[in-house]
């Protein structure tokens, strides 16, 4: 993820040297046609934060709307398939240079239908999890973005560098284990997550995904952060659908984990 949300790392226009990043790639030519274009208002054509929270908005509908399919066909095929499809669109919005609208809402309504449908698995076994993962993804991003607006959190880099090492040592227990699950090297519904701490007698996975949703709570305000800097830097207005995106993808991974923090409480 490098120091930050990948949907932002690759793009000057959300670095704090964005301007100056941007302009070294334009060619003199370039700057010459600019420069003897008539003047014309701007403020239309870059990038605001209340057109890339209109966006948001929009995407989160489609999202809602692909869940509530997922959630009534109940087909373990169909939203198993839309998680590989929506990862494989993430790739795509995540490598590619210059950021497509249509790509990032067909992630969110295809990644909805995932969410819809793993939702209802675990709602199937766990009656009630679904309301309070949705209640709870709620407060979190309520909470973080009502911090952020009143500057009482800031990113940093001390802090970002602290996100970055916790989060590659998610991803590394992520990895090992899954595979003990699919080896059977562990049979509990969890794996790892469903181990016992002996001294405290609460789950692992309990821990975990407490520390685990303040990271993605701090993700959120990478997200939020680089949004303003990229309508500081002047930023094309296109580039708004990779701030959408960059919240899509934390937000549902908050769902996610908190739908699996409140599974192993019940388990």
């Amino acid at each position: 993820m490098a120091l930050n949300n990948p949907a932002f790392s690759r793009d000057a226009a959300f670095s704090s040297r964005g301007g100056i990043a941007v302009a070294n790639q334009v060619s003199n030519q370039q700057l010459n046609d600019m420069y003897n274009q008539e003047s014309a208002p701007a403020s239309g054509d870059v990038m605001t934060v209340e057109d890339t929270i209109a966006k948001t908005v929009g995407a989160f509908a489609l999202l809602l709307v692909g869940a509530a399919i997922g959630w009534i066909a109940d087909m373990p095929l169909l939203w198993m398939g839309a998680g590989l499809v929506g990862f494989v669109l993430a790739l795509v919005n995540i490598f590619k240079k210059q950021p497509s609208g249509a790509l990032v809402l067909a992630y969110s309504a295809v990644e909805g239908v995932f969410v819809g449908g793993i939702s209802r698995f675990y709602e199937n076994a766990y009656s009630g999890v679904v309301t309070q993962a949705v209640i709870a993804t709620i407060v979190v991003v309520g909470v973080t973005l009502a911090l952020f607006a009143s500057g009482k959190i800031r990113a940093s880099k001390k802090a970002t560098k602290v996100f970055l090492i916790a989060m590659v040592g998610y991803m590394v227990f992520a990895l090992v284990n899954m595979v003990m699950m699919l080896t059977g090297a562990t049979d509990d519904a969890f794996g790892l997550r469903s181990a016992e701490i002996p001294i405290l007698g609460i789950p692992f996975g309990a821990v975990l995904g407490v520390l685990v949703v303040i990271m993605a709570a701090y993700s959120l305000v990478l997200d939020f952060d680089f949004i303003q800097k990229g309508a500081a830097n002047g930023a094309p207005r296109a580039f708004g659908w990779k701030g959408t995106f960059g919240i899509m993808i934390t937000v549902v991974w908050l769902y996610l984990e908190l739908l699996r923090f409140f599974a192993i409480l019940r388990d």
